[in-house]
């Protein structure tokens, strides 16, 4: 009940946000997308047996979080959500949140109208890295699968995905194809939360672009419990990935002596442990 609450007061803060015009109403509009995608992942916590697997994860290099993805069919049917996205700093640290949006497409003959949650788990450090023109194409940019489920699921075929996305309608995760969908940077949304006109997404994923709030506070607090990282939303350099911004290819960390590598860039990204 509370997590519906939440869920109901985020969309009335949007709502009052969009007739608004000063700044600070405008950048209550991203904290209020900000608290729905926290909303998410708790709800996804709550499904543990049965969802995104614990490893995939912990060993993610970056994640996107899109509440509320509107699809209508209308005899050429189409997909619009908006949400944000974090990725792991060189030290592994989960970065500011970059806010983007998912737009994608199709034809049919069918009349409907469906609203679901999009998680979208980035298995590779090139997967993220494919926003560095600001866009990517699941499917060309990235490969994209549907993900698995459940902590002990083995991964079905077809799972040597870059990308694994998952969706959430009444309140069940499932695995959901996304192929031809676009990811893209909001520039308009992180310009007006981060209050600097024509900020990149490198400056923030950098670091360089930074803002405490309670909406930044909340989802980071959200995407480290889920991931299993430590309450101050760091891991050790030896255990993450490397990932400083998509705008350029950072080096991986040189792990101690003795210290385990992280995980997961294989020759089998995305798939469960054996």
């Amino acid at each position: 009940m509370r997590i519906v609450q939440s869920r109901l007061i985020g969309l009335s803060l949007l709502l009052l946000a969009s007739f608004t015009a000063p700044p600070s109403h405008a950048q209550a509009r991203e904290e209020s997308k900000l608290l729905v995608a926290t909303e998410v992942l708790a709800e996804l916590r709550g499904q543990r047996d049965d969802v995104i697997p614990d490893r995939l994860l912990q060993g993610a290099y970056g994640i996107a979080v899109i509440p509320d993805v509107t699809k209508i069919a209308f005899v050429v049917g189409g997909r619009r959500g908006n949400g944000v996205l974090v990725v792991r700093d060189a030290t592994g640290r989960f970065t500011n949140p970059v806010f983007v949006s998912l737009t994608g497409g199709g034809v049919g003959w069918q009349i409907g109208w469906q609203s679901t949650d999009i998680v979208l788990v980035f298995t590779t450090r090139r997967g993220v890295e494919g926003l560095a023109g600001g866009q990517l194409t699941l499917g060309a940019g990235a490969s994209v699968a549907a993900g698995p489920l459940g902590r002990q699921g083995e991964a079905a075929a077809g799972l040597n995905a870059e990308v694994l996305s998952y969706s959430r309608n009444r309140g069940l995760f499932a695995g959901v194809s996304l192929d031809g969908t676009v990811l893209a940077i909001e520039s308009g949304s992180n310009a007006r939360f981060y209050g600097r006109s024509g900020v990149l997404a490198s400056e923030i994923l950098s670091g360089a672009v930074r803002k405490d709030s309670a909406g930044v506070r909340g989802f980071l607090e959200a995407i480290a419990t889920s991931t299993g990282t430590s309450s101050n939303l760091s891991v050790s350099p030896a255990q993450a990935p490397a990932v400083t911004a998509p705008t350029a290819a950072p080096a991986s960390p040189t792990p101690r002596e003795g210290a385990r590598s992280f995980p997961l860039e294989d020759a089998r990204p995305g798939a469960e442990p054996r």
